[in-house]
């Protein structure tokens, strides 16, 4: 496997802020982390994680990769957390930081709620980010990135579609992002209400009936009901909006031979994706997942480089 450079970042926290060469790095220690390498810490570190936003994948996820890192995780619950008291945000990261925390993991419903916490000058913690809001999630693109790597060995003219709730989904984001970086050609489908002039500079709207002909990957977003007003909810039902812009048995079969599933997760079957398809032969959507415990290997290592915790051969 080919030697990467050794990845070192103060904060891992947009897409924008990589190149298409630095998220290749992030994809080939993670691989290397797959292959089964190890790293050695100058010293016992301890990781926090600060989900103030509902999570399964990514929270358990980072927790896994910190542990097989030989990193001493802290238990944090934000449900009895001071912030619910008024302590701010950055003083919450203080206090941790004051008590031996190194590198944290956070996710907030907020957009960008990380910018206040890098600008303030006496907050020295790494920090990873696992979600702001509808912004980015830079942790699931990387795992995505890597999915398809794994796949088709390149990016340069893959067809990747995006497909279902654009206007809510920072994965969405992310991912148009960097599959423009890397060469892909990226194409969006879903409801039109959803798709604006924000994604029209990344790629082209189509019809789901049209996309499945023509992609290498089909990957499907959920319906965020939670970012949803009450008339859309009031007016949604899930056979409804399968039939429409899902991915039912019809329209799986006529997807080219090689071409594959994707899905950030959670998958609401029968909505986005039919049930039988979550785990047919071509979903990559369980892969997706073990591949996240390895990305965020590299993304965790990488902060700890910054901070002169690893040591290096």
């Amino acid at each position: 496997m080919e030697t990467t450079k050794p990845l070192s970042y103060a904060n891992v926290l947009s897409m924008k802020d990589l190149s298409s060469g630095e998220v290749m790095n992030f994809i080939r220690e993670a691989q290397q982390f797959k292959a089964g390498k190890q790293i050695e810490l100058t010293r016992p570190v301890y990781a926090a994680n600060l989900f103030f936003e509902n999570s399964t994948r990514t929270h358990t996820s980072f927790e896994m990769a910190e542990r097989k890192l030989g990193l001493n995780v802290v238990n944090f619950d934000p449900a009895h957390s001071s912030v619910n008291k008024g302590e701010t945000m950055a003083d919450t990261l203080k206090t941790l930081q004051a008590i031996g925390v190194d590198v944290v993991a956070m996710r907030d419903k907020h957009n960008e709620y990380y910018q206040e916490l890098v600008d303030d000058r006496n907050i020295h913690v790494g920090i990873a980010n696992g979600g702001d809001g509808s912004g980015e999630h830079p942790s699931q693109s990387l795992l995505d990135m890597m999915t398809i790597y794994e796949e088709f060995g390149f990016f340069e003219g893959l067809k990747v579609a995006i497909v279902g709730d654009l206007a809510h989904s920072r994965v969405a984001r992310s991912n148009m992002e960097v599959l423009n970086k890397l060469g892909a050609r990226v194409y969006f489908g879903g409801p039109k209400k959803w798709f604006d002039d924000r994604f029209q500079a990344f790629g082209t709207w189509m019809p789901v009936d049209d996309l499945v002909d023509e992609m290498d990957v089909m990957m499907f977003l959920r319906v965020q009901h939670e970012r949803l007003d009450s008339k859309e909810n009031a007016n949604f039902t899930a056979a409804g909006y399968n039939a429409e812009f899902g991915l039912t048995p019809e329209r799986e079969a006529r997807m080219q031979e090689h071409a594959i599933i994707m899905h950030p997760a959670p998958v609401n079957r029968g909505v986005e994706i039919a049930d039988e398809l979550v785990e047919c032969d071509r979903s990559r959507i369980f892969t997706q997942m073990q591949n996240g415990v390895f990305v965020r290997m590299a993304v965790m290592a990488s902060l700890l480089r910054y901070k002169g915790l690893v040591e290096e051969d």
